[in-house]
């Protein structure tokens, strides 16, 4: 199974395993991942599972749709690496992806 390693704004890194065809924010509530409250289930209607997307795997994923770009805009902090973690589905050619959460969501 792929991992994901998750890093919180303090820095500190959580890695777990993810079934392919699983979003990260999925991954993430089911591990508990801190700094991702996924308000909406997943339906990409907020932004509170939003995550920066190391660049070694940013070219990866791929293009934001209208949807997660319009829901971006509710987001703190959004930088070019910015995504929503419910719309980030993992395979293998993501094993090893790093997320980072911001301070707030």
């Amino acid at each position: 199974m792929p991992k994901i390693i998750f890093i919180d704004h303090a820095g500190e890194r959580r890695e777990i395993e993810a079934k392919n065809g699983t979003s990260v924010m999925e991954a993430a509530v089911q591990n508990m991942i801190p700094g991702i409250d996924a308000d909406c289930g997943g339906a990409c209607a907020c932004a509170t599972c939003h995550v920066y997307v190391g660049e070694g795997h940013l070219s990866k994923l791929k293009e934001k749709d209208d949807m997660e770009d319009s829901m971006l805009d509710f987001a703190e902090n959004v930088q070019d690496n910015s995504r929503l973690s419910c719309q980030i589905l993992m395979s293998d050619t993501l094993d090893g992806i790093e997320v980072s959460t911001p301070e707030s969501q």
